[in-house]
């Protein structure tokens, strides 16, 4: 089988139970991290046109080679915001006020953007408790230039995946209350894509269901 037979047979799979676990639109992010700009090509003839990176450098490399929208997942570090900001068109991992003040002083074009939700408290892994998260929303519901779209979370690995997904589901019903311009929920990867879908998930970040497992050797 060759290569764009195995990614279309893997993408029709994902897309079949995409639509089986949900009863609302769905935004499939295909994450290309570690794979080549030849498997986003393939992607890009496909219909997809939304893809995800955690790496800033494979980023401005794949972006530059696919058109698309690009959509930045990794955890942020601010001396990399100001090449981040100028490939990617939707952020999904801002957790820090600090960030956002530097993605108004350099991003050159305005930004989608979620605001990362920690689930267990452990914010050095990535994420913002509720209190400084409802504060990010309010300063990006006041940028001139930069849209909030809603609040992303992945599930830590101490505690029970569907337990994360409740208690996700109950956040994310609050906050869609207090910010009602900002409905969406970005949560959901390769093992729990249909669980987060269930849970409320509107937008899924999926890679090895649809390109295989990383390898070096790609």
């Amino acid at each position: 089988m060759n290569r764009k037979s195995e990614i279309t047979r893997n993408l029709d799979e994902v897309k079949e139970k995409i639509s089986v676990a949900a009863d609302h639109e769905v935004v499939l992010i295909a994450v290309t991290k570690s794979f080549p700009a030849s498997d986003v090509e393939i992607l890009s003839e496909l219909g997809i046109k939304n893809f995800g990176e955690n790496r800033d450098a494979e980023g401005v490399e794949k972006s530059q080679v696919v058109a698309g929208t690009w959509h930045f997942q990794g955890q942020i570090q601010s001396n990399k915001l100001k090449s981040i900001t100028s490939w990617a068109s939707v952020i999904h991992s801002l957790d820090d006020l600090r960030h956002f003040e530097l993605i108004e002083k350099y991003a050159p074009h305005p930004l989608s953007i979620f605001l990362q939700v920690s689930l267990d408290g452990a914010h050095h892994r990535g994420g913002a408790g509720i209190k400084d998260l409802y504060t990010l929303a309010t300063a990006i519901e006041n940028s001139s230039k930069h849209s909030l779209l809603g609040i992303m979370a992945v599930p830590p690995l101490s505690v029970p995946t569907l337990s994360a997904y409740e208690q996700l589901q109950q956040i994310h019903m609050d906050f869609k209350k207090e910010f009602p311009g900002a409905p969406a929920l970005s949560a959901g990867m390769s093992g729990d894509y249909e669980m987060a879908i269930s849970h409320g998930a509107t937008h899924v970040r999926i890679g090895s269901s649809i390109l295989g497992s990383r390898s070096p050797q790609r």
